[in-house]
């Protein structure tokens, strides 16, 4: 019995640790240029595929923006709720990378391949966006 409930122990542990080596979960998003927080975005799993949406815009004043230069289905569709990762999936190569899916960035409009690194336990994430050889990395820093 005493076994079991060690063995059970570690496993939950083990699991908890896991679960913080993943992007699942909720990230503060912070600008690459200006440094400062831009908004919280949840990221969730659905069967082994990875979306993210913004939950909350940090600036008040732009609580009610819309993507307005989206060319696809979310233009003009407001900010916070919209789905901005879409298609990660594990990487076959690194287990602690997602890749083959996309990113939004709602100021231009633009859409970019996207790869997401847990880094420092899972306490950050490195988020990069990229077309061809060009990219843009950010740090964002896990919520809960």
């Amino acid at each position: 019995m005493l076994k079991t409930a060690a063995a059970l122990a570690m496993f939950a542990v083990h699991a908890a640790a896991w679960a913080q080596a993943t992007p699942v979960g909720l990230w503060k998003t912070i600008d690459d240029e200006t440094k400062k927080e831009k908004s919280l975005v949840r990221i969730v799993d659905g069967g082994g595929v990875l979306s993210g949406k913004i939950e909350k815009i940090i600036d008040p004043a732009k609580q009610n923006d819309v993507c307005e230069k989206c060319s696809d289905e979310r233009k003009n569709k407001p900010i916070v709720g919209l789905t901005i990762i879409r298609n990660a999936k594990a990487s076959g190569e690194d287990a602690a990378t997602w890749t083959g899916g996309d990113i939004l960035d709602p100021n231009n409009g633009k859409v970019y391949k996207l790869r997401l690194k847990p880094l420092d336990g899972g306490k950050e994430l490195e988020v990069r966006g990229y077309i061809g050889p060009f990219y843009r990395n950010q740090t964002w820093i896990r919520v809960e």
